[in-house]
């Protein structure tokens, strides 16, 4: 099933793919943001190796499969108006879902590669209590030294990060920088960095996500 989202700028179209149990009818949601080159579908398919029941699975689709067209490292403006767009995306799901019942305690935001980028940005840009909070090989948007003055607090928000130790897209330095902040926003955070792994997910990363969801159910 589709849902639409309605958004400004170059995401204006994009829709909002589920499975699993209906919204109304589940005990948590994950909503999952696909990196670049992907989509809504791919990520979807993460669904099968969490395996747990009375779970709303959630992927909004970006416009060619990119939600921003240059690094996340570049200058912000340079990523306009597609960031911007993008975040807008993820608060239009965010909404559609506690519409739907389901409180915003109870929604874990997870994204891989750029889609874990924007997921960490938009929570670290509208700090609150959520569900939890799962950066896959990703960091906070922005070029070395941006300000990090984000308003809010997390509330003890589950955090988990996980990456490679030597990922060809997502420096060491930045996660471990977005730890800190996110944690200085009153997340309990838990980074993990493997060696040698490259840019993908592996079962360890998928145990901790299954052990958040499950302490929200």
């Amino acid at each position: 099933m589709t849902h639409p989202l309605t958004v400004l700028g170059p995401h204006a179209n994009s829709k909002l793919h589920t499975t699993g149990a209906p919204l109304k009818e589940a005990a948590a949601a994950v909503l999952m943001v696909h990196g670049r080159g992907a989509g809504a579908e791919d990520i979807l398919t993460l669904a099968e190796p969490l395996a747990l029941d009375n779970i709303a699975y959630l992927a909004p689709q970006a416009k060619d499969g990119t939600w921003y067209p240059y690094p996340f490292m570049m200058p912000f403006e340079m990523n306009e108006p597609w960031l911007s767009s993008a975040l807008a995306v993820v608060g239009a799901a965010l909404a559609y879902i506690e519409g739907e019942g389901v409180p915003l305690e109870r929604v874990i935001l997870l994204g891989f590669s750029q889609g874990a980028c924007l997921a960490n940005e938009y929570v670290a840009r509208n700090a609150r209590r959520y569900g939890g909070l799962v950066g896959l090989s990703g960091g906070l948007i922005g070029p070395e030294g941006t300000p990090r003055n984000y308003k809010g607090a997390l509330e003890q928000t589950p955090v988990f990060l996980g990456c490679s130790d030597r990922d060809p897209h997502i420096p060491k330095a930045r996660v471990l920088e977005t730890a800190q902040v996110l944690e200085a926003l009153g997340g309990v955070v838990d980074a993990r960095i493997y060696p040698n792994m490259g840019h993908t997910i592996n079962m360890d990363e998928i145990a901790a996500v299954r052990e958040i969801i499950g302490n929200v159910m």
